[in-house]
This record gives structure tokens, C-alpha cells and sequence, in this order.
């Protein structure tokens, strides 16, 4: 990978890699990563597109104490367009995973000209009921004494391992945990303590009128093998983002880009390029 750089962005100290020429593309990290997840992708995007991954702020290579209010969607969707700004690069394309997509839709619904093409990988989160007839089914998912609240509570009591193992297990799938690589657990244990400021943020659910708001075209990225939540929220947004369109990575569950890159790659490099 790239040699790490710094940009001072927001008073933060925000760290990313970057590699590549031509149109600027964004990649943004969800739960428990940093810059470091997009190690597959970045060759491969690289040899089209000037591809930045980021770091968000709070995670690795900081070593933060979970201390601080300033560990939200909002602050990192901000840092991410201060990040784009300082860069000169708008508009690019957003690429997000997980809460990364989160913080990508809320780029793109926010910051519309910062936004070239989006690209949206099970974008975690609750829903609006006027937005889909499933959201008391998904929302359950991020009510108090769920799988966050457990995985925070192992953490806190210095259990890392026991409450990652509950994390990821929750978003994809049981057993996940135990099959990730040694170099990604080791990934997902340096970032272990923003999820101690992860279960205390306040996430708006996705709305129909903010989906609606979204003009850059959009790629939906599901695993054919995640969770039934994911596809609800999946369905939800492709029906009202304007400029919508799908696509399922066949026998991948949610870190869909990490099981099968070869297919992620090409089908975000794709939707790119038309």
C-alpha cells in the first residue's frame, strides 16, 4: 500500500493513502476499519482513478481513549467534504462501505456538489417507516440491548475479542468472526474502541425525502450471502434514490469487497466508468 499521508482538516489530523491518476474517487471505511480495508481495491481502482482511502477520524492509526463528543455520522461526513475541499478534488466519486455508506449518503444528500458517482456497499442504518413497510424490522436491529450494546458492554469490561466476535458475527453472519484472517482481526482490533463512540452516536434513520434529495447516479452493492437486513435497506433506497441501480456480489456476505474483490472490483469499476 501507499505511504500514509496527513491533511489537517476540521482541526484533525486526518490520515489516508492515496494512488493513481484521473478522476478522484473517495473510499470510505464503515464500523472497526480504517484506510487499511480497501487493500484489495486499491490496485485495481487505482489504475483508472486518482483513489484516496481515508481514515476516519478516531480510528487507526489514532489511538483513541473513546473519549470526546466529537464521534459521529455528522463530524465524519463533514470531515470527509473538508477532506475533498482541502484536496481540490470535487467533485469525486464516493465510494462507502457499511457506516461508510452512511456517511457517503449523507455526503451525497448534503454536499450534492462534492459528489460525482456514488457507490453505496450495504449502507448500514435504520429506516424511516415512509420510507420502506420493513423498518420496524430493521430497526430492532439498533435498539438498546442489541448486538451493539452487548459487543460495547464485552469491550468495556476487557473482553476485546469476545466483543468483536459479537459484532461481527451480527453484521455478517455467525461463525464470521472466527473465519476472518489473522491480519484483519488484528485490523479490527486496533479500531475496537470507536465502538465504544459508535453506540453512543445518534444516527438519523434514512428518509424518504432524503433519498429522494440524492442526484448522483448510484450503485447499490449487496452480498448475496449478508444478513435479510441489508437487503431491506438495499430495496428501500433503491426505490427512491432517483438514479438508483443494483448489484448483488454473488456468495459474499457484508465485507463483500474483502470475500470477493475480483467481483466488487469490477462491478463498482463498471458503474464508474459509464
Amino acid at each position: 500500500m501507499s505511504d500514509v499521508k496527513t491533511i489537517r482538516v476540521n482541526d484533525y489530523d486526518t490520515a489516508y493513502v492515496e494512488a493513481g491518476k484521473g478522476e478522484p474517487l473517495v473510499l470510505v471505511h464503515g464500523s472497526l476499519c480504517d484506510y487499511r480495508y480497501w487493500t484489495l481495491q486499491l490496485p485495481a481502482f487505482s489504475a483508472a482513478f486518482r483513489t484516496i482511502s481515508v481514515s476516519l477520524r478516531h480510528y487507526y492509526p489514532e489511538r483513541w481513549d473513546g473519549q470526546g463528543d466529537d464521534f459521529s455520522i455528522t463530524q465524519h461526513m463533514r470531515d470527509v467534504v473538508a477532506l475533498i475541499d482541502a484536496l481540490g478534488i470535487a467533485p469525486a466519486h464516493v465510494v462507502g462501505h457499511s457506516r461508510g455508506g452512511h456517511i457517503a449518503f449523507r455526503i451525497a444528500q448534503n454536499y450534492p456538489d462534492r459528489v460525482r458517482k456514488l457507490v453505496l456497499s450495504e449502507p448500514g442504518g435504520a429506516l424511516d417507516p415512509n420510507l420502506s413497510p420493513h423498518a420496524a424490522e430493521v430497526n430492532k436491529r439498533f435498539e438498546p440491548g442489541s448486538f451493539q450494546t452487548q459487543a460495547e458492554a464485552r469491550i468495556r469490561a476487557g473482553d476485546i475479542d469476545g466483543g468483536l466476535q459479537i459484532f461481527v458475527d451480527a453484521v455478517s453472519g455467525p461463525g464470521a468472526w472466527e473465519r476472518t484472517p489473522p491480519l484483519a482481526k488484528q485490523f479490527t482490533r486496533d479500531n475496537a474502541i470507536t465502538l465504544l463512540g459508535q453506540i453512543h452516536e445518534t444516527r438519523e434513520p434514512f428518509r424518504r425525502e432524503a433519498a429522494q434529495a440524492i442526484k448522483a447516479p448510484t450503485l447499490l452493492v449487496l452480498g448475496g450471502l449478508s444478513p435479510p437486513m441489508f437487503g431491506l435497506i438495499i430495496d428501500a433506497l433503491a426505490a427512491a434514490i432517483p438514479k438508483a441501480q443494483c448489484v448483488t456480489i454473488a456468495d459474499a456476505t457484508h465485507t463483500m469487497n474483502v470475500i470477493k474483490p475480483a467481483a466488487y472490483n469490477e462491478a463498482v469499476l463498471n458503474f464508474l466508468r459509464a
